[in-house]
């Protein structure tokens, strides 16, 4: 199944599930955007080149990215809606492209999280005020009830919160100097953006492209090959084989 491991730091996967869930569930895979078209998408900008929406659409192999706005042929701004509509979802792909490698890169060079930063101490104090709120909620239905011991807890669990966020608060007035010193993500990885983009658009070992990012058949590793054919007339590609994907997207 074609995805993307962005680690969660893009809003991708959850609008994968959405507009899957929407596909699915009207019976319209093809007309709701979702996974499966921003495969082709990907696809389209590795035959085309960035930006070429027009060709990208007009390419019988890409048909399927069409399907989502039939309904809006009719209105006087349906190209560049649609144009408007490819270039925004692409920017949130390339956006989770660039993080996944980084994501990469910080496995490879083995980089964890320092447990003393103050950012960390805040986060687990975040999840002890979350398991102490949820595991005496119990609690307030049983006070109100006039249960006394329940009353004496509750105030004891009460005293709790107020401490862990007093300290939250502390943590919080500290973060930004202490953010503030640290290198940029590109500098703790030893590798800039365009670097990212680079690794992307090559395979290990070839030389460098100077098309520039997104603007080669080589992208990805090539992994769509010299005889590589969409969903238009003629294409080679079962529908059943690709991923269901998820997506609602207004357009």
């Amino acid at each position: 199944m074609f995805n993307i491991a962005d680690g969660g730091f893009t809003e991708l996967h959850t609008l994968w599930q959405n507009e899957e869930r929407a596909a699915v569930s009207s019976g319209k895979i093809y007309d709701i955007w979702h996974r499966r078209h921003d495969y082709w998408l990907l696809a389209g900008i590795v035959t085309h080149g960035y930006a070429r929406w027009q060709d990208i659409q007009n390419d019988p192999r890409y048909m399927i990215l069409n399907e989502p706005f039939k309904s809006e042929i009719h209105k006087g701004n349906y190209l560049e809606m649609k144009n408007k509509f490819l270039a925004r979802r692409f920017k949130l792909l390339e956006q989770a492209l660039v993080i996944e490698e980084q994501l990469r890169r910080a496995a490879y060079l083995n980089m964890t999280q320092d447990p003393n930063h103050p950012a960390m101490a805040l986060n687990a104090r975040l999840a002890e005020v979350e398991c102490l709120a949820e595991s005496h909620q119990h609690l307030s239905k049983e006070s109100l009830a006039g249960n006394k011991p329940a009353n004496a807890v509750l105030h004891k669990v009460l005293n709790q919160l107020e401490e862990l966020l007093s300290d939250m608060k502390a943590d919080v007035t500290r973060l930004p100097s202490m953010l503030s010193r640290i290198p940029p993500v590109a500098a703790r990885l030893q590798m800039s953006e365009r670097s990212i983009l680079s690794r992307l658009t090559n395979r290990a070992g070839d030389p460098a492209i100077q098309q520039g990012a997104f603007g080669s058949s080589q992208m990805y590793n090539n992994n769509f090959g010299p005889n590589f054919r969409g969903p238009g007339p003629g294409g080679i590609v079962n529908y059943n084989q690709m991923p269901l994907g998820p997506y609602v997207t207004d357009i």
